[in-house]
């Protein structure tokens, strides 16, 4: 496995093929059982003290969540969920029964429309730059979200089958992790269980968005039928269909029973080609299933 380079962008568009199948996988949520302890534990309460929401804090939790964990957008970055869970906490009839003010953040985002690497570095800069304080308030939360995963690290634990999956994956793929989450905690958390040394690259949110990892690291260097993402959240399902590649879902709440299909059955059909079709359309309806558009209050 490559460590993080100077260059990563052009570390992935050099990499050449040693396998004639491709697989990526996410991380959070998705190999490790870490999705509802971070956000919950970590991002969630720093979100909810940063932004002033004490007050409404029951609702700006529940907002966080569904935006994090339980709706389609489960697993976007971190500075778009912030937008997204204020935008839909302003809407709700209880914040707007109550004296709470919700920032409307305009620079964060502006930033996001703009910048292509949401990431805490490319924040970093953007912050050293001055005059934005929507900005500085989002760059000073992700360090205390980083510093609260951190110190949770310990807690972070495989789901079954994970290491048996990679391990069937070696001499006939090529693996790499392809997450939203910061480098230096996938490495961590990667290394803690030799994980790492089964992926030949670690693709952090540094890169840039899921579908351009796929698009540098494996499109046009595979076949397309040769290509499989796996992963546990909607856009995981879009970076691979933008990629015209495959998708195993990682359904939530069903991640060991996932894991062991995958294991048993959906490696095999992949690698004798019976994956796509009516088996991966099945599959994606089912993960489908798991995930509404809307939240409650307004649906």
């Amino acid at each position: 496995m490559s460590n993080a380079p100077r260059n990563p962008a052009q570390a992935l568009e050099e990499m050449t093929p040693t396998q004639r199948f491709f697989v990526g996988m996410d991380s959070d949520g998705c190999v490790f059982e870490s999705m509802e302890l971070k956000q919950k534990n970590c991002f969630c309460p720093n979100f909810i003290r940063s932004f002033g929401l004490r007050a409404i804090s029951g609702y700006a939790r529940e907002t966080w969540e569904f935006v994090n964990l339980y709706s389609r957008s489960r697993g976007c970055n971190r500075y778009q969920a912030v937008m997204r869970t204020l935008d839909l906490l302003r809407e709700r009839p209880e914040t707007k029964a109550s004296a709470v003010v919700i920032p409307t953040m305009d620079g964060l985002r502006d930033w996001l429309r703009r910048e292509t690497k949401l990431g805490i570095l490319a924040l970093r800069t953007e912050v050293e730059r001055g005059g934005n304080a929507d900005l500085e308030l989002v760059y000073r939360w992700s360090l205390a979200v980083n510093e609260a995963i951190e110190k949770m690290a310990r807690a972070v634990r495989p789901y079954p089958l994970v290491l048996e999956s990679l391990e069937a994956l070696r001499g006939k793929a090529d693996a790499m992790v392809i997450s939203q989450s910061p480098f230096e905690a996938l490495k961590r958390e990667w290394e803690k269980y030799g994980f790492d040394r089964l992926v030949r690259c670690i693709a952090g949110q540094e890169l840039g968005a899921k579908t351009g990892h796929i698009a540098l690291a494996a499109r046009r260097k595979y076949p397309a039928a040769n290509i499989l993402m796996v992963g546990d959240a909607p856009g995981d399902l879009e970076a691979a269909r933008e990629n015209g590649a495959l998708f195993y879902p990682i359904n939530p709440g069903h991640e060991e029973d996932s894991w062991r299909r995958f294991h048993g059955e959906a490696l095999g059909r992949f690698f004798e080609g019976s994956f796509a079709g009516a088996y991966e359309s099945a599959l994606v309806r089912e993960f489908d299933g798991y995930l509404p558009e809307l939240p409650h209050w307004r649906s």
